[in-house]
């Protein structure tokens, strides 16, 4: 066991040397890095807007924008793809709100529609590229599923460059943006321009996706978006604080589905970290302690639990009021036979100090008395 520990420790210490010395590896961590924390960021904005498959529209959006500029240019160049997918997606947004704002279609179907259209559009220019004559056409599939190995330190650069922006322009404006978010009719009789404003978290979101086309791809995208966004509202109701901890899920996503992938043979970079993003939401689901599955069931059971002493101690003031003799056997019988509470409750209320036990006879004390008179008044008062 000690050698199984030991033998980890070391795999875990040859790694982050990897990560410093092989330009590879580092390349890829950062990048993935830098991803996680602008998706999680700009996805906390999607999220409280209630715009979820945004992201999923706008990457899938995407996809016809590579293959138009694959056409255009013949070439495999990152950065001109990416400048078509750019372009692809800014169209696939506006439409989704001219939709919106021109029809009596909802967003979701506006949404629906336009991922469906555009996905669709994009594989039947994949599959016509697919069959020209020319074999430098291959790897455009790559950007279905993403492949991380792809990234070079330019990318790097242009993540990090990205990410500056975001961060500049979300302090600028993040009054309005905070504003926008919970109230948009406040915002307007402010005098704040709410369309600008929008159009400005949008368009973040657009170029935030398209840069994670290569590294998580166009089916996976939305999640990495959505994930650490949905993970950090559980432990929060602060805006600043929501989006500081998707930041660092997303980071960590990045960096731990990235060593993953590392020291296993066959795992694709992107899925993975995606897996891991729903590592960290799964957990904020169940261990959150405002929000977690598991504490809200410790609430429900210790507020039963309270309820019955409660019910108890006032079934126990009735009988004091009722019985001349509350040490009768009859009276006992009585509480004995209180619809399965008292057994389980009395030795909890001899504990906090209300009842004392003399054999089977028990009797209120002072406190007790005073803490059931005030229960039963108020039971009464509810009754009425």
């Amino acid at each position: 066991m000690i050698f199984l520990l030991s033998q980890k420790v070391l795999d875990i210490t040859k790694y982050i040397e990897l990560v410093f010395t092989d330009y590879t590896l580092r390349t890829i961590t950062l990048g993935t890095a830098i991803l996680g924390a602008i998706t999680g960021m700009l996805g906390s904005f999607a999220v409280l807007r209630k715009q979820s498959l945004l992201g999923d529209a706008i990457s899938h959006a995407a996809l016809p924008g590579i293959a138009i500029a694959f056409l255009i240019t013949g070439a495999k160049d990152t950065n001109t793809l990416l400048v078509g997918a750019l372009v692809s997606g800014l169209i696939g947004t506006f439409w989704i709100k001219s939709i919106v704002t021109k029809t009596h279609l909802k967003s979701d179907t506006a949404l629906g529609l336009i991922l469906s259209v555009f996905f669709g559009f994009g594989m039947l220019l994949l599959t016509f590229i697919q069959k020209q004559p020319n074999a430098n056409q291959a790897g455009l599939d790559k950007y279905l599923f993403g492949q991380a190995a792809t990234l070079v330190e330019s990318d790097v650069w242009m993540m990090a460059i990205v990410t500056g922006l975001c961060l500049i322009v979300m302090l600028t404006f993040w009054k309005e943006f905070k504003i926008l978010l919970f109230d948009a009719d406040y915002t307007k009789t402010l005098g704040f321009n709410t369309r600008t404003i929008d159009v400005l978290i949008t368009v973040f979101i657009v170029i935030a996706i398209v840069l994670g086309l290569q590294t998580v791809g166009v089916v996976l995208m939305s999640a990495m978006l959505l994930a650490p966004a949905a993970a950090a509202r559980q432990w929060t109701n602060s805006l600043a604080t929501m989006v500081f901890l998707a930041a660092i899920f997303g980071a960590f996503s990045g960096v731990f589905g990235t060593a993953i992938s590392a020291s296993q043979n066959n795992l694709s970079t992107g899925p993975v970290i995606v897996l891991v993003a729903s590592v960290f939401v799964g957990f904020s689901f169940i261990f959150s302690p405002s929000r977690g599955l598991l504490f809200k069931q410790i609430r429900v059971i210790k507020n039963r639990r309270d309820l019955e002493l409660h019910k108890t101690l006032a079934f126990m003031y009735h009988i004091a009021e009722t019985h001349e003799n509350i040490s009768h056997p009859h009276t006992i019988k009585i509480l004995n036979n209180f619809q399965g509470y008292t057994k389980n409750t009395l030795s909890k209320l001899v504990d906090k100090g209300y009842v004392e036990l003399n054999g089977k006879m028990w009797s209120l004390t002072q406190d007790g008395f005073k803490t059931a008179s005030n229960l039963y008044n108020q039971q009464n008062e509810i009754n009425e």
